[in-house]
């Protein structure tokens, strides 16, 4: 007969050494959580030498924040301001006396008194105008003009322009003609006698040289007057009743445009436009878009034989008038 082996015999197990066990699990348990949350508590720490807190923001962060955030909404300069501060330091006011009866704008003889017989303004000053305005004998609707040059009984005033690094001026024939001194006054305000180099009385084109050129030169930049359209825009720069610096701002209202001065010489190729053009602005710069000559303003039509500008204004083409100076035309 085969007998079942014995059951081992097993200690009764008191209720004491349970417990004990029991403590035993619960400390083991307890240290790896201990050991857990000491870890976390130390890669915080490292976490927090490794990456400081921010700075707190100051007055000047916020305004620097905010002069940030209008910089960038804030629209650029206006094309007409660029073009302006690029032709400006080449802009010369050209007086000459000893002219003779000062011609009007639609060619007759006048006597009235200039702006500058109140006191012609220099760069930087700004003197309300003198005397009437300029009156004419000329036949209504006849296209005829001497330029808008600022007349007075000593001589005329009126624009000019800086062409190359000489100091060169381009102006319009009919303010210096026949006069028996011509003065220039350049855009830092130093002013200098001048001499006629060259004379194109057939596109009313003169060339002077200042006997005293300013100590810095700045050459204006010529465009290419083929490239203007009729609705380009065009901005007249001169010294309109002897006020320096003026800038007045229209489009090309016209090309090849022929009209004819008070001595009979015929003008061709002229471009016509609406940009406001005043006794004094003859001579001075007509200037594309981009800062560029592309004219020399040369006279006005009105058919009310009054020399105010009524919306028609002529200049002579660039490389017209710069083959007068020896330029290039192409």
């Amino acid at each position: 007969m085969i007998y079942p082996p014995d059951a081992p015999d097993l200690e009764p197990t008191s209720p004491r050494s349970q417990r004990l066990a029991g403590a035993r699990r619960g400390v083991r348990r307890a240290g790896g959580f201990t050991l857990g949350v000491a870890a976390a508590l130390i890669a915080v720490a490292l976490y927090g030498l490794a990456t400081p807190a921010p700075k707190p923001l100051t007055k000047g962060d916020v305004a620097r924040s905010i002069a940030s955030a209008l910089a960038s909404v804030t629209p650029g300069p206006a094309l007409s301001q660029l073009a302006y501060q690029r032709v400006q330091p080449s802009l010369v006011l050209v007086s000459a006396t000893g002219t003779g009866p000062a011609t009007g704008d639609n060619g007759s003889a006048s006597s009235s008194s200039s702006p500058g017989a109140a006191g012609s303004a220099t760069p930087g000053g700004s003197p309300a105008p003198g005397g009437p305005l300029p009156s004419s004998s000329a036949p209504p609707g006849i296209s005829t003009a001497a330029g808008p040059t600022a007349a007075s009984p000593a001589g005329t005033q009126g624009s000019g322009v800086i062409i190359d690094t000489a100091g060169d001026i381009l102006t319009c024939l009919h303010i210096v003609q026949n006069a028996t001194s011509i003065e220039v006054t350049f855009a830092d305000g130093s002013t200098s006698t001048a001499q006629i180099a060259t004379a194109d009385a057939v596109n009313d084109i003169a060339v002077l040289q200042p006997d005293q050129p300013p100590a810095q030169i700045t050459p204006a930049v010529l465009g290419n007057p083929r490239s203007i359209q009729v609705g380009s825009e065009a901005y007249v720069l001169g010294s309109p009743f002897g006020l320096y610096g003026s800038f007045s701002a229209g489009v090309v209202s016209g090309l090849n445009r022929t009209f004819q001065l008070a001595n009979g010489t015929q003008l061709t190729g002229m471009i016509q436009v609406d940009a406001a053009v005043n006794p004094g602005n003859s001579g001075g710069p007509l200037v594309n878009r981009y800062g560029q000559v592309v004219g020399i303003v040369s006279g006005i039509v009105n058919p009310t034989n009054q020399s105010v500008f009524i919306g028609i204004g002529f200049a002579v083409p660039i490389d017209v008038a710069g083959g007068a100076a020896g330029l290039p035309r192409d």
